[in-house]
């Protein structure tokens, strides 16, 4: 795990590349790789590349980036870890190529010579590469399938500029950062900016499964070369739909990618929440290691509710794991923030960032380098108890009412109930919007409706729209049974937007504030490819959420962790909202924020949601926890007014 940055001036403007720039550009992702940092400048200053080196594989100078080949004709940065090197590297000596070290970044470095672009579809893991190539005289730039590594660029000025994360590129002399209004209304909706999009105007992140080529005229070539409706490995189509098979697939693909991501030369361990996806994640390690896992759990000291650590203690204490528990207050949020905002580089509105953050320190602290986590199975095995929710309205009030029906039930929800959940699904049904925004939502359209100012709503496109890339690939699925197609769509859209940019960037940016890497192996793509097919008749069986997977657990870990109640990876910041010290730091770090004077925001609807919040009459913890972080956000990078 590492942090790249680099430019390709394709202008040959000599003035943008030069060494001393890279290293500023480097050095403000230095906690993404303590270990090592490098760069290169081409004698023509068209290129420029920087590195920061968190060593995982080969810990010798053997893998020392920028990294190139033999005649120096194509050079090479890389963020994430190619579990499957072993295997390509292989392929490779046998044609002829000699390595120099044991690093995979030198496999995707001869990979890339010997099968150019196809070499993409070799890789198991993580990644965002950056690949030079002098003889084309241009820069490939690709993130990994699922979206597990992000990898942001700009392109103007007769250059490309890109980096692991914002703040590096905003180092650069020539990138003067800039609010994207329709970037800030969609995070007021969704929690994160959408794929493509930041915060930041004219700057980007790269779509999962996409890789963008840019050659010496400044041309433009994007393309996705992989998605959810590709399958990897061949399977009958009966197997989809057998529960057995379902269950031996399953495991075998599960056990083989954490087998995959216990790849390391230092110690690494396991994000231990107690729940199903994270207690698997512990006991099919444990069945591949002779000495303890390591486990890493957080808690809370004053609100018992939100802890799962009896779970986490109780499969500690069965797989005889070294665990570790770290137990947070309310202050360490508040004392947290302001750093969280700036590891973020744009808003991110999910609470659990600042936990995710102290169970990596923790981690770190202990001496363990590498950490493997659940993420990625509530959203591919329908873990989520409003999918069934979101199931009931589409099928009994989205598609079946007559649209008379439909337009009074809003004209209703909007006069009586405007802020409910009820209104904001009969306005989607009237007016025939997307039926589905995500699992996550802080502001609905009635909300920001009240939120911003009328001038503010005229300048944006309205937030939730399904891009046509996505429909044309969810058309393809023509052998997905009609009763299904609803789920399937939730889980394709999840995938683009709520999982990549929210929950997988979380998990990324905190991780990284700790100089730790996570591992994702729900997240393997051919367990991803072999879940996506399998029906909503298997994962909400008898009602019950992500059903064949609980199946599939039976056995290996207790039933009493399968199947008690989901809880969820949560923070407590309704309770510390309605009374706490947050309650106040929240008030005055909004209402005193810069962003307040942009005539974005109607301050008297602000200071409404607070005060209804206090009172315990409606629960707007998510929309005041979003207006915190995009204010802290602003002042951050823009300056405070105070």
């Amino acid at each position: 795990m590492c942090g790249i940055v680099g430019i390709f001036n394709y202008v040959g403007k000599e003035s943008l590349v030069s060494a001393s720039t890279l290293q500023c550009m480097t050095d403000e992702i230095r906690h993404r790789g303590p270990d090592d940092s490098g760069i290169f400048v081409s004698n023509d200053r068209r290129i420029g590349l920087g590195f920061r080196r968190l060593s995982i594989v080969d810990l010798s100078m053997a893998g020392h980036q920028p990294m190139a080949n033999s005649d120096e004709s194509i050079w090479l940065v890389f963020n994430g870890e190619i579990y499957n090197h072993a295997e390509i590297r292989r392929e490779l000596e046998a044609k002829g190529y000699q390595y120099r070290s044991r690093t995979d970044t030198e496999t995707i470095l001869y990979a890339y010579e010997e099968y150019g672009i196809d070499f993409i579809s070799r890789l198991f893991g993580m990644f965002a590469i950056a690949i030079w190539d002098s003889r084309k005289q241009q820069i490939l730039l690709i993130r990994d399938r699922i979206g597990i590594k992000p990898l942001y660029y700009s392109i103007h000025d007769g250059a490309v500029f890109f980096g692991s994360e914002v703040k590096s590129l905003l180092r650069h002399p020539a990138i003067i950062p800039e609010l994207n209004q329709q970037g800030l209304f969609d995070y007021l909706t969704m929690l994160m900016t959408p794929p493509n999009e930041t915060l930041f105007k004219n700057v980007h992140k790269l779509e999962a499964g996409c890789y963008i080529i840019v050659n010496r005229h400044g041309d433009i070539q994007r393309k996705r070369y992989w998605d959810l409706t590709h399958l990897s490995i061949p399977y009958d189509a009966h197997t989809f739909l057998d529960e057995n098979a379902c269950i031996h697939n399953i495991r075998s693909l599960l056990r083989d990618s954490i087998r995959l991501r216990m790849m390391s030369d230092v110690p690494f361990g396991v994000f231990l929440s107690g729940g199903i996806d994270s207690s698997l994640n512990v006991a099919l390690m444990s069945e591949l290691m002779a000495r303890p896992v390591e486990t890493f759990s957080v808690g809370y000291k004053d609100l018992a509710k939100y802890n799962e650590l009896g779970y986490a203690r109780k499969i500690a204490e069965q797989f005889k794991t070294n665990h570790h528990e770290i137990f947070l207050e309310e202050q360490d949020f508040i004392n947290f923030l302001p750093r969280m905002v700036w590891h973020l580089d744009e808003p991110n509105a999910d609470p659990v960032c600042v936990p995710m953050y102290f169970v990596s320190k923790l981690a770190r602290d202990s001496g363990t380098i590498v950490a493997q986590v659940g993420e990625g199975s509530d959203e591919q095995f329908a873990g989520y108890h409003h999918y069934l929710r979101e199931i009931r309205f589409y099928r009994y009030y989205y598609s079946l009412l007559p649209s008379i029906i439909k337009h009074l039930g809003y004209r209703f929800f909007h006069t009586f109930m405007p802020e409910s959940l009820l209104a904001d699904y009969a306005r989607r049904a009237s007016t025939g919007d997307a039926s589905f925004f995500g699992g996550a939502l802080a502001f609905s359209e009635e909300l920001k409706a009240q939120l911003l100012t009328t001038g503010f709503q005229a300048a944006v496109q309205p937030s939730g729209r399904i891009p046509l890339h996505y429909i044309s690939e969810l058309n393809k699925l023509t052998d997905t049974p009609h009763s299904t197609a609803f789920l399937t769509q939730m889980i394709y859209y999840e995938f683009k937007n709520r999982l990549a940019e929210l929950l997988l960037m979380r998990v990324d940016k905190m991780s990284m504030a700790a100089s730790l890497e996570a591992r994702v192996p729900f997240l393997d793509h051919r367990l991803v490819e072999f879940s996506f097919r399998i029906p909503q008749t298997l994962k909400l069986k008898n009602g019950t959420p992500k059903y064949i997977l609980k199946k599939s657990a039976e056995g290996i870990i207790p039933n009493e962790v399968i199947y008690r109640k989901k809880q969820g990876f949560a923070a407590p910041i309704r309770e510390w909202l309605r009374s706490g010290r947050l309650s106040k730091f929240a008030y005055e770090r909004i209402m005193e924020s810069a962003l307040l004077n942009q005539d974005i925001f109607n301050q008297k609807y602000i200071i409404y949601l607070f005060e209804r919040h206090r009172s315990g009459s409606i629960n707007f913890d998510g929309q005041i926890w979003s207006l915190l972080i995009a204010s802290m956000w602003y002042d951050s990078y823009f300056g405070r007014t105070a």
